[in-house]
């Protein structure tokens, strides 16, 4: 399954004193179990794209299909999307609301029209996905979990439903450092175990870096640049002038070579730069 946009063109208040162009003539492919960052400043139009990928906007002009299903249609049925594009939003567990943490993962499933055995079973498997140990927390109230805890059980409901795309808008904003490990690492599983599309929506650079195989870079409304997170993060002068920054890691490593060490620049993860700072220091005593 593909995900592919066709001039995807977006206007809010269209006619309105305070109309808005929030995306301009939009075009991008993402590839069958590809993950996927989307970056851009505030007001980039990042929120706006991902709404549409799971129908909750209408464009004023272009295209999306979902495999072969155009999801812009006017006879696509809502349902028919819900089934193939799961999306979390930031702070999800605000949307937390049943009594206990099962049945507020098996309200997703349910309302698909799934059985109570199958909406179960994919219960059981979900919280298990999100790394919590179903016994321990499936008769719990989800207000008593921890903070970290809250997110995973709202994602588990997202990912209960079995989404071929995964879109994430945040998921780690507001965690404290362990937590945001936490909630990276599940990411990583989810995508590993159930091989579907996951566009990560971040502001994090060194998260997505670490993460994607490719970003899409917003700025204004349009796309700025596509790439693998090397060939993007390259491109130092775009990313800045589109109100972002480097991964903390790659500024390191520039800052390193400012100073006369021969390090590469190209290093996007935190063990890729240990084992670069250690080649120099060893380089360095054998000269």
């Amino acid at each position: 399954m593909s995900i592919r946009v066709e001039n995807l063109t977006h206007v809010y208040s269209e006619g309105m004193p305070y109309e808005t162009l929030a995306l301009s003539d939009i075009s991008f492919e993402i590839g069958d179990g590809e993950f996927v960052g989307i970056i851009g400043h505030t007001g980039s139009g990042k929120s706006t794209l991902i709404q549409h990928l799971n129908g909750l906007l209408k464009p004023k002009s272009g295209k999306i299909y979902i495999g072969d299903k155009d999801i812009t249609s006017k006879d696509i049925k809502m349902r028919d999307i819900r089934r193939r594009i799961g999306l979390v939003f930031q702070y999800p567990e605000y949307q937390l609301f049943e009594e206990t943490v099962h049945k507020d993962v098996a309200f997703g499933p349910l309302n698909l029209g799934l059985s109570q055995e199958e909406a179960d079973s994919r219960v059981r498997e979900a919280i298990g996905l999100v790394g919590l140990d179903y016994e321990e927390v499936a008769d719990r109230s989800p207000f008593d979990l921890s903070g970290g805890q809250k997110r995973r059980i709202a994602i588990a409901g997202v990912i209960a439903m079995k989404p071929e795309v995964l879109i994430m808008d945040e998921p780690t904003a507001g965690l404290d450092p362990k937590a945001h490990k936490d909630i990276l690492s599940m990411v990583r599983t989810i995508h590993t175990r159930e091989n579907n599309i996951i566009i990560l929506v971040s502001h994090n650079m060194g998260d997505i870096a670490e993460l994607a195989d490719r970003i899409i870079v917003m700025d204004r409304g349009k796309i700025a640049m596509i790439g693998s997170p090397k060939e993007v993060y390259r491109e130092a002068e775009l990313i800045e002038g589109a109100g972002l920054g480097l991964p903390p890691v790659m500024q390191l490593m520039r800052e390193l070579k400012k100073k006369g060490a021969r390090v590469s620049e190209d290093v996007l993860t935190m063990d890729d730069a240990e084992r670069e700072i250690l080649h120099f220091l060893r380089s360095k005593k054998n000269d």
